[in-house]
């Protein structure tokens, strides 16, 4: 893949002519007290106070992002792309407290998914040369500092973790298809491989404990809610108030497991926001009609 430059030059960063500036983000209560505030963060001079707390709040990485790196090699990929990871021995020269931190430079933003992207695809082997791969880096880069283009939240969220700070954590239970054998593997890492999509539509069965069912629904939900996404459901295969049980009994019906849903999704409301959520069930009203006749 050939990629042409439009914004960018060779052997120039990609902000060498955008223009940044100090900002502040806060929250407050109506009493006046402050809920959240980051003081001093670096941000596109063109960027408003509302994109500004949107990437503040939202987007920066608020914890683990540690203050010294290094790259760790890889001979076949270009060293612009090398990931990055904590240099342990030189954060032993800085107090504890002060040795991981968060965000704040949309360029760390930007840097990590374009670099992540442009890793991606090198790895996927999808540009024709080294020259492509940079441009492709440093062109999204631009885009994403002058709001040309924006990924969905997740993206955000998680994606270059992992690549830019090496960033990572046990396996969730995700899923992803292996670029070079092309088959579905389970995922042992929490941001090698990270949940950057946007929405989901899941299926229920009419099952309370078994996979497929009501309560695996509730953990599958947990699961992409944690990284931010949202998931919708229809919910027409549960049975109704009121109907039979195969072991005996009555169905509690179908408000009976959303009625606790919506606190789950709060407690579940991700690193950043409460995920969105949406709930379908088709219905059919039956009607009858008392008819007679006079003879």
């Amino acid at each position: 893949m050939r990629i042409e430059r439009r914004f960018t030059k060779p052997g120039q960063s990609p902000y060498a002519e955008i223009e940044f500036r100090k900002a502040l983000s806060e929250i407050k209560n109506p009493d006046g007290s402050i809920v959240f505030r980051l003081a001093d963060i670096d941000v596109p001079t063109q960027f408003s106070q509302v994109a500004t707390d949107v990437l503040a709040q939202k987007y920066f990485r608020k914890a683990g992002v540690p203050k010294i790196l290094k790259r760790v090699e890889e001979n076949d990929v270009p060293s612009f792309l090398w990931r990055s990871v904590p240099d342990a021995e030189a954060l032993k020269a800085l107090p504890e407290n002060e040795r991981y931190g968060s965000e704040t430079d949309a360029r760390q933003v930007f840097d990590r998914l374009a670099g992540t992207w442009a890793y991606w695809g090198w790895k996927g082997k999808y540009f024709t040369s080294e020259e492509d791969a940079l441009a492709f880096r440093d062109e999204l880069a631009y885009m994403l500092a002058t709001q040309r283009v924006a990924p969905n939240s997740p993206q955000w969220f998680n994606t270059g973790l992992h690549w830019a700070y090496g960033i990572d954590g046990p396996g969730q239970g995700h899923f992803y298809i292996d670029p070079f054998t092309g088959k579905l593997v389970k995922s042992k890492s929490a941001y090698e491989h990270p949940q950057p999509h946007a929405c989901f539509i899941q299926s229920v069965g009419d099952d309370l404990v078994n996979e497929g069912g009501i309560m695996d629904l509730w953990v599958r939900e947990a699961r992409l809610f944690k990284y931010g996404s949202g998931t919708g459901s229809n919910f027409s295969y549960l049975r109704g108030e009121g109907e039979k049980l195969s072991g005996g009994g009555r169905s509690s019906g179908l408000m009976s497991p959303q009625d606790r849903r919506p606190r789950c999704r709060g407690d579940r409301r991700a690193v950043r926001r409460r995920a969105a959520k949406m709930v379908a069930a088709d219905t059919t009203i039956r009607t009858s009609r008392n008819t007679s006749t006079e003879g």
